[in-house]
């Protein structure tokens, strides 16, 4: 006769059996639908780790003032004239994320990754195929990368031409972000970009402290198709997949110290990370 630990432990084995089949169904049936699937990860109603491999990664959902937060800004992207009657007032107050739990309106100092993107060789581009060109370009470029920001938990903070200021509380997140934008981006013209690891002043619409600097700085020394991370990146972002840091070389950066930077890339899931 089966003693009484057995049948607890066929029981919770039978239970994480049936778990693991519903997760994976779940996770298919989502799959199943492309745009159903980039909307619910847009908003962050899934993880897209978990929806990618359910049985090896934890489901995480956004918390729900990051959902309202996320699904203002796709619609902002794609649908404008909805929000219009808002107001940029309205959106401000709408991003909660971004605002000081305390209600006091004081906004600490906080840990933030900081990438800063631009699309190499846009102001030739600019020159050769005019204004309306370069408006249209820079247009479907931007709703591109909002989906692949929001998707890792992160907020465009700035639009700045052809250029965008990107935050993110997680390094890993924001890596695996700078990874994707310079290596997928369907433009004509390539993506570069740099990120630097550190303590600012965050707040719902902006980011204020020397890492903005150094972020923005190191993106001027990368080139199409790359991205450059600090050391300070490297050594914050401590479980990344898929992706390696090359050895680290000093940088000379205009107006700042120098600074120690790898080049980041995509590896294949087998190849270890280079730390």
């Amino acid at each position: 006769m089966a003693s009484t630990d057995d049948v607890r432990d066929a029981g919770a084995r039978a239970v994480a059996s049936l778990h693991q089949s519903i997760t994976e169904r779940l996770a298919r049936l989502i799959r199943s639908d492309e745009e159903w699937a980039a909307q619910a990860v847009d908003v962050g109603l899934v993880d897209r780790d978990w929806l990618a491999d359910p049985t090896a990664n934890p489901a995480r959902i956004a918390p729900p003032n990051q959902v309202v937060q996320r699904f203002l800004e796709r619609t902002a992207e794609q649908r404008p004239s909805v929000l219009a009657n808002l107001g940029l007032s309205a959106l401000q107050a709408m991003s909660l994320a971004r605002t000081d739990a305390s209600g006091t309106g004081t906004s600490p100092v906080t840990p933030v990754t900081v990438v800063f993107t631009d699309l190499e060789g846009f102001t030739g581009f600019t020159a050769t195929e005019g204004d309306d060109a370069a408006a249209s370009l820079v247009g479907a470029h931007n709703r591109w990368v909002g989906p692949v920001v929001r998707s890792r938990g992160g907020h465009i903070v700035k639009r700045l031409g052809d250029g965008l200021m990107l935050s993110f509380p997680a390094p890993e997140a924001a890596v695996l972000a700078a990874v994707e934008l310079v290596s997928e981006d369907p433009s004509p013209l390539r993506v570069r970009a740099g990120l630097h690891h550190g303590d600012a002043v965050v707040t719902h619409d902006d980011v204020v402290g020397h890492v903005v600097n150094v972020a923005a700085r190191l993106t001027e020394q990368a080139k199409g198709g790359e991205a450059l991370a600090s050391v300070d990146v490297r050594a914050a972002a401590t479980d990344l997949r898929g992706v390696e840091f090359t050895r680290a070389r000093r940088y000379r950066l205009k107006g700042l110290d120098p600074i120690s930077a790898s080049k980041v890339r995509r590896v294949s899931s087998s190849s270890s990370l280079a730390r």
